[in-house]
């Protein structure tokens, strides 16, 4: 039985750029996948019933299920579902855990179920379920704008990075939602590897709103340049090799957490052939 791989996320920068008139922010963000990831297995039944078997459980409403539930719909299947998930990307560290589980699920149950759907239409409905989601369903690293949504692939060059995160679950409302939070800043004008100032738009209501995530960042920061991902809690940092991640990991004060993990430029369960940068 095939185990799928749903990739952590860092963001190299993020921009907010804008605000729409339903709230919703105009981002310009850089999109980096990591060989570090949740992992999924799946069984087709014939009754319909989707359901999570094993491993860590969730309410009945949690993206996963969604996910099957809505590919169950676009789709007119009769087909159901039992998935089990091992979760190893931390809750609410900007890792993109929950939506990469959704899109693991939309691009698998596809297969399995011999549903057809494009990756296009994949795409449209796990922008239902999240922002992040049509990133991971696409499995590329990637320019993202808009909410996220509209992605040009991206090929990264190999990097190692050291990634950090405290024992909080930041919810990315907050951050979003704060009065004080930059909107306006200049817009790239042509998508690529940015190498101007590359920063998160994000951190400094992250660091006042949750002070563990300014601790998490001035630790790193005393090893290079630390940025934080999406909306917090994680720091990451490019690092030699993973043996120098490593070594930062062995200095690592409690109650932090970490790994030292590859970028990636595709999803290797998704693609025919094994990422090869």
């Amino acid at each position: 039985m095939k185990t799928w791989l749903a990739p952590a996320k860092l963001n190299l920068f993020l921009h907010v750029v804008g605000r729409h008139q339903d709230g919703l922010h105009e981002l310009q963000t850089l999109f980096q996948l990591l060989d570090f990831g949740d992992a999924l297995d799946f069984e087709a039944t014939g009754d319909g019933r989707i359901a999570r078997v094993g491993g860590t459980q969730l309410p009945d409403d949690d993206l996963c299920i969604r996910a099957a539930r809505s590919l169950q719909r676009a789709s007119g299947t009769h087909l159901g579902a039992r998935i089990h998930l091992t979760k190893r990307i931390p809750v609410g560290a900007g890792l993109g855990g929950g939506s990469s589980d959704a899109a693991t699920v939309l691009v698998a149950l596809n297969q399995l179920w011999q549903t057809h759907l494009t990756e296009d239409a994949l795409a449209d409905l796990g922008l239902s379920l999240g922002a992040d989601v049509p990133l991971f369903v696409r499995g590329r690293s990637a320019w993202g704008e808009g909410i996220g949504e509209r992605l040009i692939p991206a090929e990264l060059p190999r990097q190692h990075f050291c990634v950090v995160w405290p024992d909080i679950s930041v919810p990315t409302k907050t951050i979003f939602s704060d009065p004080e939070l930059t909107r306006n800043t200049p817009r790239i004008r042509i998508p690529g590897p940015f190498e101007g100032d590359r920063r998160n738009d994000l951190e400094p209501v992250a660091r006042r709103r949750f002070p563990q995530v300014g601790d998490c960042l001035d630790w790193l920061g005393q090893f290079g340049t630390a940025r934080m991902t999406g909306s917090g809690a994680a720091a990451f940092m490019a690092v030699g090799d993973d043996r120098a991640g490593e070594k930062l990991l062995q200095q690592l004060p409690s109650p932090l957490r970490g790994l030292v993990a590859n970028g990636i430029n595709r999803n290797p369960t998704f693609a025919d052939e094994p990422d090869g940068v």
